[in-house]
């Protein structure tokens, strides 16, 4: 976890992301992001010299009417001092059964959103941090680009004023790579998606697009990256010179 844990200081110190007597409440799908995120945030505590509170937040869906085991993420928090909750929800069955969505990621993103900041409302969470990482950037800017025809990528850090709450992504410096390589050599406890859109998204063909330019001309995700930055898009920058995230 040390290189995640540079990224992720990184990013906290960079964007002014945690700051003393903030009390977080941390999004826990059971995927690799989110578990890396929610073990990093609790790990950083010891060294970096802010004072902070973590909450972690389960949003079950019920996908198939059928509740999420998640036994392994609560022993995982039992061991990292951080207090677990499960939220029940019916998304699953409003996405897939009811509205039968041709597009089920859309609306299934927007009410996870109101269902998370809900939950951190009412835990006394001021925060919200969020497991997306350096390659959800770049994908991000890629599907605004080629979907919707225009520029733009979500904000490292983001303030809910109806909410009253600031959305943080502290994980933003680290290539999906190195978080797939932290979770395997930490051994951490993940929770397999029971969605029935798993790999078959938008998303995924994004990465897939990605994957292929990078194999044809290395260096091509770092370039938008760097160029996200430069251009002060949406909160990532401005930097000078080449964007570098070394830890």
């Amino acid at each position: 976890m040390q290189k995640m844990l540079g990224y992720m200081r990184k990013a906290v110190q960079e964007f002014d992301l945690i700051q003393d007597g903030d009390r977080i409440a941390v999004g826990v799908s059971g995927g690799k992001d989110s578990v890396v995120l929610l073990t990093g945030l609790s790990m950083l505590r010891r060294f970096i010299g802010i004072e902070y509170e973590l909450l972690a937040v389960t949003l079950d869906p019920h996908f198939g009417g059928k509740a999420g085991d998640y036994a392994a993420l609560r022993d995982h928090c039992e061991a990292l001092g951080v207090p677990y909750l499960v939220k029940d929800t019916h998304i699953g069955e409003i996405v897939f059964d009811i509205r039968k969505e041709s597009n089920p990621c859309s609306l299934c993103a927007r009410m996870r959103r109101g269902a998370l900041h809900d939950a951190a409302v009412a835990n006394g969470c001021n925060k919200i941090a969020l497991g997306h990482h350096f390659d959800d950037a770049v994908e991000t800017f890629i599907m605004n680009l080629f979907n919707e025809g225009r520029l733009g990528c979500f904000s490292p850090k983001s303030y809910l004023s109806r909410k009253q709450l600031t959305m943080i992504r502290p994980m933003v410096f680290a290539p999906e790579k190195e978080v797939r390589r932290a979770a395997a050599q930490a051994g951490l406890p993940l929770v397999k998606s029971e969605c029935p859109a798993d790999g078959a998204t938008a998303r995924q063909a994004a990465k897939e697009f990605l994957a292929e330019r990078e194999r044809l001309d290395k260096g091509f995700k770092e370039r938008i990256f760097g160029a996200m930055r430069r251009a002060g898009l949406d909160g990532w920058g401005p930097v000078a010179g080449p964007d570098r995230r070394d830890s």
